[in-house]
């Protein structure tokens, strides 16, 4: 039997009986579950993040059912993100450095990444540089890191791609097995800004669903705090119109 907490105990006794712990809740009441979970008497003592994971009705090996893309979130996601960008354009490389990114350069920063510098959480490339980033490849692809013009970390306006991931804004991919998870906050939000990024997103999703998919999209969700049970939330029919 898997140890735990008593922290994590305390947590899930707020989601009542086994009866009760995997129903489904309407969002504003798994949001409110959510921070009272993290409330100091039973959650941790730093801002744990807030993350959704979503189940899709896809079949991940057909081509046109491969869902990814990027959306920003409106009350941004609390996160420092670490963006690196590769681009051979001197005045592109100082603006994405003063924008907030951690490394900007061409080929030189090609060759410090295959050389294993991986301290950052977003790459963003240029169009032209894209035949000397395909070579990291093996490095990046594993890691979900690769740009991608989807995921609009392939563009020639490297600097406000920065700012935006800077602000909030999130890659996401459904693995093979059609789930998505993305961060939409910390405990330290507010109830009306976890719900709003939360709504904002079914709704992204929703709008993106492929016209191949049949019956309903998203399967089921679950909302969770890194140091507490999932929550499950009820996707409300609005949402996967």
């Amino acid at each position: 039997m898997k140890y735990r907490s008593k922290r994590y105990r305390a947590a899930a006794a707020l989601l009542g009986d086994a009866s009760k712990a995997h129903v489904p809740r309407p969002l504003t009441e798994a949001v409110a579950l959510i921070k009272q979970m993290a409330a100091p008497k039973i959650g941790a003592k730093f801002a744990e993040s807030v993350d959704l994971s979503l189940h899709l009705n896809l079949d991940t090996k057909k081509a046109d059912q491969q869902f990814r893309g990027s959306f920003s979130f409106p009350n941004g996601t609390g996160r420092d993100v670490r963006v690196i960008v590769f681009v051979d354009d001197g005045d592109k490389i100082q603006g994405s450095l003063q924008a907030g990114a951690v490394k900007a350069g061409g080929e030189d920063l090609v060759t410090a990444v295959n050389e294993g510098f991986m301290d950052f959480d977003v790459a963003i490339a240029t169009p032209k540089m894209m035949r000397f980033v395909g070579r990291l490849g093996k490095v990046l692809g594993p890691r979900g890191l690769m740009p991608a013009p989807k995921s609009g970390t392939v563009t020639d306006d490297v600097v406000t791609a920065v700012r935006e991931f800077k602000a909030g804004k999130t890659e996401y991919r459904a693995d093979a097995n059609g789930n998505v998870h993305v961060r939409v906050g910390t405990t330290r939000f507010d109830e009306a800004q976890l719900t709003g990024n939360i709504d904002a997103f079914l709704i992204h999703v929703s709008e993106h669903r492929p016209s191949s998919v049949k019956g309903s999209f998203m399967v089921s969700a679950t909302l969770s705090a890194t140091m507490g049970p999932g929550v499950p939330v009820a996707i409300s029919s609005a949402a996967d119109a």
